[in-house]
């Protein structure tokens, strides 16, 4: 079970231009496509958006559910090298049960794409792999993030090895200048 601060909250809430301006300085770059604030951390900082699946200049854009807070995609990274992606792929290969979970989160997560609108260039395909291999666990962890527990078993999982990424503070403080 995710720790209770992690818990999306019911409605995804249309993002502020704050929080724009705090998605710029997590990403590095201007935010394209968001549609709304899909998780926020404990801080309050915006930690997954959802976007558009055809982003303002025209380009398909599958990753409904993205992560921009950069401790919590440096954590990710850290899963990946340690290679849980392969040994959850090899899992999928050899448990049924699992693998079928993990198709209805590819459901899941096209369902959800489908609410914002049809691009007929990415139809079928979500993120991450889905449903058949994990090749990006920063799009499964956007996921559970955005959608709850229960939903994407490998997101659940790799969120549950996470630390508590958020536990030293705002990670829009990280980029602030220091005011002296």
């Amino acid at each position: 079970m995710p720790h209770p601060d992690l818990l999306p909250r019911p409605d995804h809430q249309a993002a502020t231009q704050e929080d724009l301006d705090t998605i710029h300085r997590q990403l590095g770059r201007l935010p394209r496509g968001v549609v709304a604030i899909a998780h926020r951390c404990p801080c309050g900082c915006p930690t997954v958006v959802r976007t558009e699946p055809r982003l303002p200049d025209g380009t398909p854009f599958p990753t409904s559910f993205y992560a921009t807070c950069p401790r919590l995609t440096g954590a990710i990274s850290t899963l990946e090298s340690n290679g849980m992606m392969k040994e959850m792929t090899e899992r999928l290969e050899q448990d049924p049960e699992l693998a079928s979970a993990y198709a209805e989160a590819h459901q899941d997560y096209l369902a959800r794409r489908a609410e914002l609108g049809s691009v007929p260039e990415i139809d079928g395909i979500s993120a991450g792999g889905m449903p058949t291999r994990v090749k990006c666990l920063h799009v499964l962890v956007a996921h559970s993030l955005a959608v709850g527990p229960g939903i994407n078993p490998l997101g659940d999982e790799a969120l549950a090895a996470l630390p508590q990424w958020w536990h030293d503070g705002c990670c829009a403080a990280d980029d602030e200048e220091d005011p002296r």
